[in-house]
């Protein structure tokens, strides 16, 4: 089984059934001791890209928008097994020719990183279709979508379970801003928790 592991901020870590490493958005909290299979960059804003956080694999495979949205289309990439599908990601602080966000799908479950996004047409359009089982949402209402907005977002997305991340700038993780994200299937999960995909 699967296990996703909260780092804090955007920050967090994915290990598949078969242990292929994933870190999405490297920089906060701890949890970087297992080298890299691959890393998923949303957009170089650099609360975003500390790749000097971890240690990556001889093979290890960094993905970036300017690697996976090329002249406006949004790629994918198999690696091991793991789909990993760029998807739209913007508002007025993320030009959306320089920001993705990411549908990683292993072991039958898909993952939703949506990186600094506000709503998008592409969750009602598609991400409502797609059965997802995490969406990872931004909170913090500066830089994107205040609790409310991600909520509604949770509900237009289906996702079996919505995790709110991206909090505060400079802070890892804010309890009292993480409880008033009113989303059906809430998991609210504080830097260094763990849990079984």
């Amino acid at each position: 089984m699967g296990k996703l592991f909260y780092q804090g901020h955007g920050s967090y870590r994915i290990i598949s059934d078969k242990e292929i490493v994933i870190y999405v958005d490297p920089f906060a909290g701890e949890g970087y001791d297992l080298p890299a299979d691959i890393v998923l960059i949303t957009h170089e804003h650099p609360d975003h890209n500390n790749l000097a956080r971890l240690h990556q694999k001889q093979d290890c495979v960094v993905i970036r928008p300017e690697t996976i949205l090329i002249n406006g289309v949004y790629g994918s990439q198999s690696i091991d097994r793991i789909t990993i599908q760029a998807v739209p990601a913007y508002n007025s602080g993320h030009d959306k020719n320089k920001c993705v966000g990411y549908v990683i799908e292993l072991d039958g479950i898909k993952i939703y990183a949506s990186g600094d996004t506000s709503t998008t047409d592409y969750m009602k359009d598609v991400l409502s279709k797609e059965a997802i089982n995490y969406a990872l949402l931004p909170i913090d209402g500066f830089y994107n979508m205040d609790p409310q907005e991600a909520a509604n977002c949770a509900k237009v997305i289906g996702a079996v379970h919505s995790i709110p991340i991206h909090m505060k700038p400079g802070a890892l993780f804010d309890r009292k801003l993480a409880e008033t994200f009113m989303a059906e299937g809430r998991l609210i999960l504080e830097p260094n928790e763990e849990i079984k995909l």
